[in-house]
């Protein structure tokens, strides 16, 4: 079974890959899985209970971390919480800072050395003693971590009697820690922010009127009413009143929806301006916003190359970056016998070397791109799915559903003999009527824009898989299907009167989105389909489709997907349908349209919840624009890094310009991230 945890608490990039990777190692659990940006943790384990033994295991790493079940976890708990004595923390900080302030004008200014030294002690054990409690604490653990780092650093200054720089160090990393953790907290709320698409409580009707319940109480058809300014809770009908929805939120379309008796509403819609009542048609788990909420959530602990990557740097970037100090003070003193001066350069490297700002920031990037698509009403999966989407050069398409829109429409209508077309057509609706096939219902749809009226037949009857007949003035009237090519054949006693050709209706963002993926960089693009060459041809010649290839079982659109693979690195397969299960499970990035078919959606990497294929073009650009944020993110790090570690080991750079280059390059690389859910991508 699967056990779903909230590790509250946890503000620690560092700790939480240590923790994941203990609780991977423990023999009983498996697939473990943690997300930092939403803190949240899946652990399959047969065991019923196992939060004791993993709240053991997170207090082995950190202090401080309560493991909380993900379904106790309220909404409100996390905007009330706040870490103890925090206040107390910041009080300290601004004393400590006045402190150092005064500390260094004396030192610079004056000869008043003892006070100036007296003043930056007191400064620095109010700003750092929690950093050295913590530091300690880590040495015991036998983990180094950046308030290892610092302890060292700081203890070290305090013994060469660097007493002004010693507190600099301290208020500055204390400073940076209290804008980081607000930065990354930040950026949490608004990841969380994307998910608050659904209430939890319902107005259920009952014997006695409306009452408000729970949401997930209310069962299948019940009926509930939405109030103007609320959402819907769960999927339903309209069955009584008429209104306009905002349905940004799952779709990211700005237009309203107008809803009357008979419109299908999904939960997270938000009603606008009068009251209506709908059937509900599913539970509140299975509805709409529940699920967008889950694949939102379990895409930030399926993790992406580069962020598995940035993970197994940390565990060999931090020893290296101590041998590398160690160096630096062992050697060049050895040769000056200025054990001091080398000594401190090497603290102020080891102080400049901690990783916090990659393995914070890259997780928060891929999140925060995975929420921005949200906001178009595209769901990705995972990480791993930005950046192969990124990456992309061949997209493939289904047919029926994808680029066309699963509806008929007339696209001729050829006469024979005397008659017209407008008799043609007058005939065959009125034949058809009462028949329910979605071609009576396209030829009858035709009859009523041409303002045609029916003729009054008798003796309606339908044959199976063939068409419709009957009679007219004694005459029998037909509708058939023809033995060749498609359309309907319609026959007047027999006798062949006219033949109506039928056509799919391409969906009118279809073009428009193909051109844009060609103008990404993304050269071909195919059609995939099982229905007939001559109508598969039909939607490929107009629309700027590379290759089509129909009549195609499941196992074929497969072995089709990989011959691209083959050919072109990497395909993407975009399809609605059931029958294309396989082959979005096969392809390196497979889509599905909407959130009707459970085993598109189960089999699919992403989700296109509007419907349409409008979104993909921008789902595309917030993949290249999270890879692009997380290579930023990287190459500033490490490049701020390398210079102060660089100048320090040359004497150029002090104490406290290596703690900007931890925590203040950490808060930039926050930002940079959390800029991705507030950027609105078009077309690019």
């Amino acid at each position: 079974m699967t056990h779903e945890f909230i590790l509250d608490g946890l503000n620690c990039a560092h700790c939480a890959a240590k923790i994941e990777e203990k609780l991977t190692n423990t023999p009983v659990f498996s697939e473990v899985r943690f997300s930092f940006a939403t803190k949240a943790l899946s652990i399959k384990c047969d065991k019923r209970n196992i939060k004791e033994d993993v709240q053991q295991i997170v207090d082995s790493i950190e202090d401080g971390v309560t493991v909380i079940d993900a379904h106790e976890h309220s909404h409100e708990h996390h905007h009330k919480h706040h870490h103890k004595g925090e206040r107390v923390k910041i009080v300290l900080l601004i004393v400590s800072a006045a402190l150092f302030l005064a500390a260094f004008i004396l030192h610079l200014f004056t000869e008043l050395r003892l006070l100036s030294s007296i003043l930056a002690v007191v400064s620095a054990i109010l700003s750092g003693y929690d950093i050295v409690y913590e530091g300690i604490r880590s040495v015991i653990k036998l983990r180094i971590d950046e308030t290892t780092l610092m302890t060292v650093a700081v203890t070290a200054a305090m013994i060469l009697g660097d007493f002004v720089e010693a507190a600099a160090v301290t208020v500055l990393f204390g400073i940076g820690e209290i804008l980081e953790d607000k930065a990354v907290e930040k950026s949490r709320r608004d990841i969380r922010k994307l998910a608050d698409i659904r209430p939890d409580t319902a107005m259920l009707m009952t014997e006695h009127g409306f009452r408000e319940t729970l949401a997930e109480e209310v069962e299948k058809g019940s009926i509930i009413e939405i109030a103007p300014h609320t959402r819907v809770p769960i999927d339903g009908v309209v069955i009584k009143g008429e209104t306009t929805l905002d349905t940004s939120s799952l779709t990211g379309e700005s237009a309203p929806l107008y809803a009357k008796e008979g419109t299908e509403l999904l939960s997270g819609m938000l009603n606008h301006d009068r009251t209506i009542r709908i059937r509900t048609t599913k539970a509140y788990s299975d509805s709409a916003a529940s699920r967008i909420i889950k694949l939102v959530e379990d895409s930030a602990k399926n993790k992406g190359e580069s962020e598995k990557l940035i993970t197994k740097f940390a565990r060999v970037y931090t020893p290296a970056v101590i041998v590398i100090a160690l160096l630096i003070a062992v050697i060049p003193s050895l040769f000056t016998g200025d054990w001091a001066l080398w000594i401190k350069r090497a603290l102020t490297c080891l102080v400049a070397s901690c990783p916090c700002s990659i393995v914070i920031s890259v997780p928060l990037s891929y999140f925060a791109g995975i929420g921005a698509a949200s906001k178009h009403g595209v769901l990705i999966k995972g990480g791993r799915f930005v950046e192969t989407l990124s990456k992309i050069r061949c997209f493939a398409f289904d047919k029926t559903g994808t680029l066309t829109d699963n509806h008929i429409s007339i696209k001729e209508i050829i006469a024979e003999g005397n008659y017209s077309e407008k008799e043609i057509l007058q005939l065959a609706a009125s034949a058809e009527k009462k028949s329910a096939h979605p071609i009576a219902k396209a030829i009858c749809d035709h009859a009523a824009m041409k303002n045609i009226s029916y003729l009054e037949l008798s003796d309606y009857s339908e044959i199976s898989g063939q068409g419709v007949s009957a009679v007219y003035h004694g005459e029998t009237v037909s509708c058939t299907k023809p033995q060749r090519g498609n359309g309907v054949e319609v026959r007047r006693n027999n006798v062949l009167i006219g033949r109506i050709l039928l056509k799919e209706n391409i969906r009118p963002e279809a073009e428009g989105v193909l051109t844009k993926l060609r103008s990404l960089g993304i050269p071909h693009l195919y059609l995939l389909t099982g229905d007939k060459r001559q109508n598969a041809e039909a939607v490929s010649e107009t629309l700027p489709i590379d290759e089509c290839y129909s009549e195609l079982l499941p196992a074929d659109k497969v072995q089709r997907t990989e011959d691209f693979i083959r050919r072109h690195g990497s395909c993407a397969f975009v399809g609605d349908g059931i029958n294309d299960a396989p082959v979005l499970t096969r392809a390196d990035v497979g889509i599905a349209m909407g959130l009707g078919s459970d085993a598109a959606i189960e089999s699919a990497d992403m989700v296109l919840s509007s419907k349409t294929l409008s979104p993909l073009p921008a789902a595309v650009g917030i993949c290249r624009s999270t890879m692009n944020t997380v290579k930023a993110n990287i190459i500033f790090s490490l490049a701020v890094k390398l210079v102060i570690i660089v100048l320090a080991a040359l004497g150029l750079a002090p104490m406290w310009l290596a703690v900007f280059a931890d925590t203040g390059v950490c808060v930039l690389c926050v930002i940079n991230a959390t800029r991705l859910i507030h950027k609105r991508i078009t077309d690019k």
